[in-house]
């Protein structure tokens, strides 16, 4: 299966700030791939660069076969994409209805028919004005609008901020039927719980740097939390042999807890051993800890 998205290196510096720092990721064709992470994290950063709107400091980006940071082929690769942002910009004055027949003089034939399907199967009544909707119809209008010129890759930077749970879900779960199509999706978030049902894979960004990569099921079993008590709590611990590593680490008092990527029975018997450690203890962990 060929990768919709490649991406190698990725780093883009602004002056005091790191926004990115070496992401390498790969996304195949026909799937849901769910980005995770932290407010500033990077997320938004990242689909900036592979939407063409932001070039990097290093490294390279790959989406669809086009390279974004060419101005002749981000262009060419916006046609082939559908975005969805946390606060999609429409027009206001416009109806349902209008905002979709504007938009299709933009497109081949078949957008507004493939929009106005999509309307109907949302429930959303063409005369009512933008300014009208509720937050989670205004999503809806934007994904319509998105999936109508039939693109092969949809990308969703934090599309379900605001909604409420019910909206939230049955938006989701609409990405399953959009990947059964043969279509690529992208999704940020920064809640594991709203993605567990329609992600095939999922990249976990922190910091600028993808620290998890891989099926749910797989990264469920390759962390895990590490609790280290010590006898001062100035001890520094060392760092844990490659390939294991640590996530994140919170301090309390005497208390270090640590997210563990790889064995943590073996991290906390590597730990146990240190001068100042009074005891180590590893369990399974959530990603919603991360």
């Amino acid at each position: 299966m060929n990768d919709a998205i490649k991406i190698h290196g990725l780093e883009m510096h602004y002056s005091g700030c790191d926004a990115l720092r070496g992401v390498d990721l790969s996304v195949c064709s026909g799937t849901v791939m769910a980005l995770l992470g932290e407010n500033g994290a990077g997320k938004t950063t990242l689909i900036r660069i592979m939407t063409g709107f932001q070039k990097p400091s290093a490294g390279s980006c790959s989406i669809l076969g086009f390279d974004p940071t060419q101005s002749a082929q981000a262009l060419e690769l916006r046609k082939r994409i559908g975005y969805v942002s946390d606060s999609p910009a429409l027009y206001d004055w416009m109806t349902i209805g209008e905002i979709g027949w504007f938009a299709a003089s933009f497109y081949p034939e078949g957008f507004k028919e493939r929009y106005q399907d999509s309307i109907e199967r949302y429930e959303l009544p063409a005369g009512r004005k933008i300014k009208q909707l509720s937050k989670g119809q205004r999503s809806k209008v934007a994904l319509s609008l998105a999936l109508a010129h039939d693109p092969e890759l949809l990308i969703l930077d934090e599309p379900t901020s605001g909604l409420d749970p019910i909206v939230r879900r049955e938006f989701l779960e609409s990405m399953i039927g959009v990947a059964a199509t043969g279509r690529t999706v992208f999704l940020s978030s920064h809640q594991i719980s709203e993605i567990e049902r329609v992600a095939d894979s999922i990249a976990i960004l922190h910091k600028g740097k993808v620290q998890l990569v891989g099926p749910l099921t797989d990264l469920k079993e390759s962390i895990a939390m590490v609790t280290v008590s010590l006898s001062d709590p100035l001890i520094a611990l060392a760092d844990l042999p490659e390939p294991s590593g640590i996530l994140a680490e919170i301090s309390q008092g005497r208390q270090k807890q640590m997210i563990v990527r790889g064995d943590g029975q073996a991290a906390a018997a590597y730990w146990k051993e240190a001068s100042g450690v009074l005891a180590a203890q590893s369990r399974a962990a959530s990603l919603e800890e991360l």
